[in-house]
């Protein structure tokens, strides 16, 4: 599973550093709020270290929010037929 974020922050800060501090906030919210997820994580971490970060240059708003929305639809109808495919190889014969 994957996130996808459309942020607007300031100049000065990195993304590196943005993005470490998203991780470990939500991380720790999650896991407060859902205990029971301790077994899905990746080495003992709720996210994977690694991250990719675009630039949108001058793009409007609303196109970039629309590509995320095709991405996520796309993503879910993945993972969907993932689950299926996934229930099909283990049902008795």
């Amino acid at each position: 599973m994957h996130v996808h974020l459309l942020l607007n922050y300031p100049p000065k800060v990195s993304i590196s550093k943005l993005v470490n501090s998203l991780k470990g906030v939500s991380s720790r919210l999650i896991r407060k709020q859902h205990p029971e997820l301790d077994r899905y994580y990746w080495k003992g971490g709720l996210w994977s270290p690694s991250y990719f970060a675009g630039s949108c240059g001058g793009a409007p708003l609303s196109i970039i929010k629309q590509y995320i929305e095709l991405l996520t639809d796309s993503d879910l109808k993945s993972e969907s037929q993932a689950e299926v495919h996934s229930a099909q190889q283990n049902r008795p014969l």
